[in-house]
């Protein structure tokens, strides 16, 4: 008999409790729970304040809830939830999961349908108000994020937002990097584990909803004063933010690549204006 594959699902939050409430609903509504898989959910809350823990111990009390002080956010907060989960039980597979993610019905047995052991599978994201791709795998050849196709394609990296990684996948990449706060583990991840010859495809269908954040960030903005841009870009949360950005642009592009980014994004923050400019 085969065993019912077991799946650790990692999800870290703050202070959004209605959406992540409406994203473990969708997670423990999903097609052939405890039939085919068995699911294990580490979430840490990152020092909510609007009762989060409090009604996910209520709602779910199956949820192993590890707290944080409120400065972890995402990558930090998923690297821990991870620890804590490869330190309880041997999983199969591990979940990667946004708690603004809402899932499809079926999304696990989509991700789950790709049986090769040393690879990642990305699920691909779509808006609730569009039919468009939000979040999920990019291909560098077509410079952009892949539409599903009936197929499970290759991609090069890929968005956090609902990963599931294989226990063999784990054994050879381990796990995100705590090196970064906020941003670009995930990017950061994926292209490790594709320098280690692991396969990342994302899945054959869009496995959920979540909605893109298209605002223009505070430190790219001309409307903004310049105290407040270079505030808003030495923010820990902010995806370029320099110190974290030049880790990973040296990490994957070489020490010439992200000197001159350093350099541009600070200059960007100074004078965005020059890239207005540029773009008309």
């Amino acid at each position: 008999m085969i065993p019912i594959p077991k799946i650790a699902v990692l999800l870290t939050c703050h202070n959004r409790k209605e959406k992540t409430l409406q994203c473990l609903d969708a997670l423990y509504a999903q097609q052939g729970l405890d039939a085919d898989f068995n699911i294990e959910v580490f979430l840490v809350d990152d020092g909510s304040t609007d009762g989060t823990a409090e009604a996910i111990a209520s709602q779910f009390p199956k949820v192993t809830i590890i707290a944080g002080d409120g400065n972890l956010y995402w990558n930090r907060g998923m690297h821990l939830a991870w620890q804590t989960a490869a330190a309880t039980n041997d999983f199969d597979y591990y979940l990667w999961l946004n708690d603004d993610t809402f899932l499809e019905m079926n999304a696990l047995e989509v991700l789950l349908s790709k049986t090769q052991r040393n690879s990642i599978v990305c699920g691909t994201t779509k808006s609730s108000f569009a039919s468009r791709v939000t979040y999920g795998g990019y291909s560098n050849s077509q410079k952009g994020l892949l539409v599903p196709n009936g197929k499970f394609q290759e991609c090069d990296y890929f968005n956090g937002n609902c990963v599931l990684v294989s226990k063999a996948a784990y054994d050879i990449v381990g796990n995100l990097d705590p090196v970064f706060h906020h941003a670009l583990g995930d990017f950061d991840y994926s292209l490790r584990a594709k320098k280690l010859g692991v396969t990342l495809y994302i899945g054959p269908d869009f496995i959920g909803a979540c909605e893109s954040h298209t605002e223009l960030p505070k430190w790219r903005s001309p409307e903004v004063n310049v105290l407040k841009r270079i505030k808003s870009l030495y923010t820990a949360t902010n995806g370029c933010y320099p110190p974290h950005f030049f880790v990973f642009d040296k990490r994957h592009n070489g020490l010439l690549v992200a000197s001159f980014h350093f350099l541009t994004i600070n200059l960007r923050a100074l004078m965005p204006f020059l890239w207005t400019i540029k773009s008309k």
